[in-house]
């Protein structure tokens, strides 16, 4: 199972962001398991600057505003 972490301190464009990759993720059946991280310092930790970020198995794939349904099924196709 691969670990999407939602970086964002609770905006609404960080709650669209975790509401596409879930919904996508499940019509793809891909194995994931949606996390959300909201602590400015575990943010931080990952090196974003602006959110929301999307953490795929511990490694950063995007950063600031909400990405589009084809970079996020892009995402989800390319995991093993």
């Amino acid at each position: 199972m691969h670990v999407i972490k939602v970086l964002g301190t609770g905006c609404a464009s960080c709650r669209r962001t975790t509401e596409r990759i879930t919904k996508l993720a499940a019509e793809l059946n891909a194995p994931v398991e949606v996390v959300k991280v909201e602590e400015l310092a575990d943010i931080m930790g990952y090196g974003v600057m602006a959110t929301p970020g999307v953490v795929i198995d511990e490694k950063v794939v995007h950063a600031g505003g909400v990405p589009s349904a084809l970079t996020i099924k892009g995402w989800l196709s390319a995991l093993d």
